[in-house]
């Protein structure tokens, strides 16, 4: 047994309370065909799962709050419980995907299995066909969840190692006695041992203390509520889900001529499609419309099968109508904000969460996600993916797209994710909400067409 950490439990909490979210997250691997034989391809998948504890074990929930959540081993797994198989409609193109990815996360994944499936997409057109690889928020982000690929996509995957025998189920008394040691070893009495080492090395405590409060001062400026717009509101649980693309090195590109970052580019992009919707819908684009959730990766070693994530909190300048004048507006919020150490204020409290008692933890998450709230719109992440070749039982991954769930009021997402030369933004939409969901794709690629235009005037 292991207990998840304060930020993976608080998925689960979040999904608990808000009856519209799913928050799984995927990856949506396009192949060369034919496709596999069904039983085939769940063998060798099924073949790799030892090697992921993980994609064995359920979630056990600790009686009256007494500790965080426990993995723990399902005695009853069986992985062709989590393979299904789906046709796409004809003529199988990107839509007809992009509505079967749209249904599939829609669902919510049985909390009584391992929190994962894996769901074949036959009959896309040129003779391809796509894996879509789900699993729950609280397993993994989108950095961890990356790693998966090189696993279960590859022309000579690792050999798996053996499947030790699962624990038996264990007894609720057995569940607190974990939970009674885990909040012995890494409660408050481990709070004392880090202040302690801090002491030892004063000035280096005093930096982070200074950094700390820098960074929650930021972070206390996105309590204010933004301008109200369309963009936010109720959702439902039916989902949508569309594509943009672009090649990478184009996008470095434009990065380089403005002394910006790809992420900057991505976001100014985005901002422009968010810009575009509003317009679309009669709505004036405010300096204060449209705030993000910036997931940022803290890792500072291999990346483990958890979430490890912070995040900043930036207003995106829809305002602007110019696109180079709003890249280099994301370029200095988002600079502002590194600089005031917004993310790792945001890592000090996840690790503060950790250290204490659990049920304060869950209460606190479970009233904030019954509240309205008004300070978030939209969900942006970026993610490295693989810049090697992936394939699957000798057929050839030709393109790999990203998912990302959305929750609490907030009606889009956009998910970003390299492949090779390939950059894929993977958008999430409300379906009875945001209905446009195809202007908000096709705008993100205007939006760096443009970019890349001002880009080689600066050249």
């Amino acid at each position: 047994m292991e207990p998840l950490s304060a930020l993976d439990a608080a998925f689960l909490e979040i999904e608990d309370e808000d009856p519209s979210a799913a928050l799984a997250i995927a990856s949506v691997a396009v192949a060369e065909g034919p496709p596999p034989p069904q039983e085939e391809f769940v063998a060798a998948y099924s073949a790799l799962l030892p090697s992921i504890p993980r994609y064995r074990q359920r979630v056990r929930h600790v009686p009256l709050d007494l500790g965080p959540p426990l993995w723990v081993d399902d005695a009853d797994f069986d992985p062709r419980r989590h393979f299904q198989r789906v046709a796409a409609a004809a003529p199988g193109d990107e839509a007809a995907l992009c509505e079967l990815v749209g249904m599939i996360m829609s669902e919510r994944l049985d909390r009584g299995r391992p929190l994962w499936e894996c769901w074949v997409i036959e009959g896309l057109e040129n003779d391809r066909w796509a894996v879509v690889s789900k699993l729950h928020h609280c397993l993994a982000d989108g950095v961890s969840g990356v790693t998966l690929h090189d696993l279960f996509f590859h022309d000579a995957p690792p050999a798996p190692a053996p499947q030790p025998p699962a624990e038996p189920e264990p007894s609720l008394l057995a569940l607190l006695g974990m939970s009674l040691r885990q909040q012995l070893a890494t409660g408050p009495f481990g709070e004392l041992r880090t202040v302690a080492r801090g002491l030892a090395d004063p000035r280096t405590f005093a930096r982070w203390a200074s950094d700390a409060a820098r960074g929650l001062a930021a972070l206390a400026s996105a309590l204010i509520p933004v301008t109200p717009s369309s963009l936010s509101g109720p959702i439902g649980r039916r989902r949508h889900y569309e594509l943009a693309q672009a090649d990478l090195p184009t996008v470095a590109g434009i990065a380089k001529a403005f002394d910006a970052t790809v992420n900057d580019v991505v976001l100014a992009a985005i901002s422009g499609a968010l810009r575009e919707v509003l317009l679309d819908r009669g709505e004036e684009p405010a300096a204060d419309s449209v705030r993000a959730l910036v997931p940022v990766n803290v890792r500072s070693g291999p990346s483990a099968l958890d979430n490890q994530v912070s995040l900043m909190l930036p207003l995106l300048p829809v305002d602007v109508a110019d696109p180079a004048l709003r890249l280099v507006s994301v370029h200095r919020r988002l600079a502002g904000l590194k600089d005031r150490k917004e993310a790792e204020a945001g890592a000090a409290v996840t690790t503060a969460a950790g250290h204490g008692p659990f049920a304060p933890v869950a209460w606190a998450i479970r009233a904030a996600a019954k509240l309205p709230q008004r300070n978030i719109v939209t969900v942006t992440t970026n993610v490295p993916g693989p810049r090697h070749k992936l394939s699957m039982l000798g057929r050839e991954i030709v393109a790999l797209h990203p998912y990302v769930p959305i929750a609490l009021r907030l009606r889009t997402g956009v998910a970003i994710l390299t492949y090779q030369d390939k950059l894929s933004f993977g958008i999430t939409t409300d379906a009875d909400s945001a209905p446009k969901t195809r202007l908000l794709a096709e705008t993100i690629e205007h939006e760096l067409a443009a970019l890349a235009g001002a880009a080689a005037h600066r050249g």
